[in-house]
């Protein structure tokens, strides 16, 4: 059974209605990059998967034993979030807070989880350091190893590498990668087409037009060759 199933749906908020006939559908492994121009729906569509809003319409399926408290979810980072007065090693087991349940402290378990991730993600030296002076790059490593904590097998990114340098942002896509082909199914919001291209194995695009498909089938589409012109005609303006 796919892990996700996405049938017919309808994003907005109150009356508005952003995007509608959104379908799709995910199996254990695959990295899927969401597109589209902007204010076309993503964002929305991401928080519609993670159930903190509703959708206006059709419906979203979860298989293969995946829960809703099971979803790692590393959000488009805030000025308030950047300044967050706590250690790494807090901020990275918070993670483990849905699985927690009614216990009001975190297990050995969830301890164990913790370091585990931080030493995949390469911050076992800045356990102890304050979030809030590490850069750009080390605190988007801090919030993947949080996300890693809350999932073994969904993992959902908005814009993981905004405001990150070119250096920093090949190694963050590289760390995607790599968790991907250790079995991690992905869902990103990219600006940036030339990286889903690269690293995605199927592309959503929202936008005047809906698509879902292979990368290659992306590329042949009308809403892709469409978007990648308007792309490349807007790094050439």
């Amino acid at each position: 059974m796919a892990l996700l199933t996405v049938r017919n749906l309808a994003l907005g908020y109150e009356s508005h209605t952003i995007a509608e006939g959104i379908s799709f559908t995910l199996n254990a492994g695959d990295y899927l990059c969401i597109v589209g121009e902007n204010g076309s729906g993503k964002s929305t569509l991401m928080k519609t998967l993670l159930h903190l809003r509703e959708p206006m319409g059709g419906e979203i399926l979860t298989g293969d034993g995946l829960k809703r408290d099971e979803i790692g979810y590393l959000p488009q980072q805030t000025v308030v979030q950047k300044d967050f007065p706590a250690s790494v090693r807090e901020i990275v087991l918070s993670g483990c807070q849905g699985r927690c349940g009614l216990r009001p402290f975190y297990n050995r378990e969830d301890k164990k989880r913790c370091e585990e991730n931080m030493e995949r993600m390469g911050i076992t030296a800045l356990a102890n350091r304050c979030y809030r002076e590490l850069s750009g790059g080390q605190q988007q490593r801090v919030l993947l190893a949080r996300a890693l904590c809350a999932t073994q097998k969904l993992l959902l990114l908005d814009e993981p590498v905004s405001g990150l340098d070119p250096k920093v942002t090949n190694e963050m896509y590289r760390l995607i990668e790599s968790l991907n082909k250790e079995g991690l199914t992905v869902i990103m919001i990219s600006h940036d087409i030339s990286a889903a291209l690269q690293y995605a194995t199927h592309i959503l695009h929202i936008g005047s037009q809906i698509f879902f498909g292979t990368r290659q089938e992306y590329i042949e589409s009308e809403a892709g060759q469409l978007f990648l012109a308007q792309q490349k005609g807007g790094e050439q303006a």
